[in-house]
């Protein structure tokens, strides 16, 4: 990729008027669901290549340790706080965020409103027959779904899969890939797939296919959707949660002394 080119997705164009805090160093946007949706809108209307990303306990430890994905965090056009833990930070250090703005939730309104717009959408990630599945639920709700495939390519044949959601044209891209493997194959291709809106989802198409249950309401208020699915696979989640929400409560809680001991010295 041309340096010119990289330079310019290291300066990605922000929505208009939105605000970025940073929680234990990593950016996060003040955006309620419907002004994330609106700067969403916005950006696919300049038909310029944007990264979306969601933020969560997890991802903020993760970014403080890895240089590489910190940096494409910064470089994100709109950066949502996914976790409820995020926003509860946010109430300790200031200022605080207006609530939480799920991946799957985003996903999901900003279906709506390609229906209702007529965006093209192209579904990435997860197995084949889950994309498939989650495709097939979202043209039954009128989204025009030019692509879907599933999450498994070699190095090798990564440039195909580029050239194949390229040559489709969508208006938005979500990417249905673990972190940090998804935010890093949409930075590194972010202009040669040449979609105005890509979306890291993470597991959201195993949602809509059927495959994992979403946690109950109130555990999703309460902020506790995260024990739901660790519930649900407790080999593969046990660590991302349990250690991670442990370290990054102490790296609030480090935060936050440090706050306190800046403002009774000035």
């Amino acid at each position: 990729m041309a340096s010119g080119q990289a330079g310019a997705r290291d300066s990605a164009t922000r929505p208009t008027g939105t605000r970025r805090i940073r929680i234990c160093g990593i950016p996060v946007d003040i955006l309620t669901m419907e002004e994330s949706i609106a700067a969403a809108c916005e950006l696919i209307a300049t038909g310029q290549p944007h990264q979306h990303v969601a933020i969560n306990a997890a991802k903020v430890v993760a970014a403080r340790r890895d240089p590489e994905l910190r940096h494409i965090i910064e470089s994100c056009a709109i950066a949502n706080a996914d976790g409820q833990s995020v926003v509860w930070a946010s109430r300790l250090l200031g200022p605080q965020l207006p609530e939480r703005v799920t991946g799957i939730d985003f996903m999901l309104r900003m279906w709506e409103v390609a229906a209702a717009k007529g965006y093209r959408v192209f579904l990435l990630g997860s197995k084949r027959q889950t994309v498939l599945k989650a495709a097939e639920v979202a043209r039954s709700q009128g989204v025009d779904i030019v692509g879907a495939r599933d999450g498994y390519w070699t190095e090798e044949e990564e440039p195909a899969v580029v050239e194949e959601v390229a040559r489709a044209r969508p208006d938005l891209l979500f990417v249905g890939l673990p972190t940090p493997r998804k935010e890093r194959f949409l930075h590194r291709h972010l202009y040669e797939l040449n979609v105005p809106l890509a979306v890291g989802v993470g597991g959201s198409f195993d949602v809509v296919a059927g495959e994992v249950t979403r946690a109950p309401l109130w555990m999703q208020k309460a902020g506790l959707e995260w024990l739901h699915r660790m519930r649900q696979e407790p080999r593969r989640l046990l660590r991302r949660y349990v250690l991670g929400n442990i370290t990054f409560v102490a790296l609030v809680m480090r935060e936050a002394l440090a706050q306190r001991r800046r403002s009774s010295s000035s």
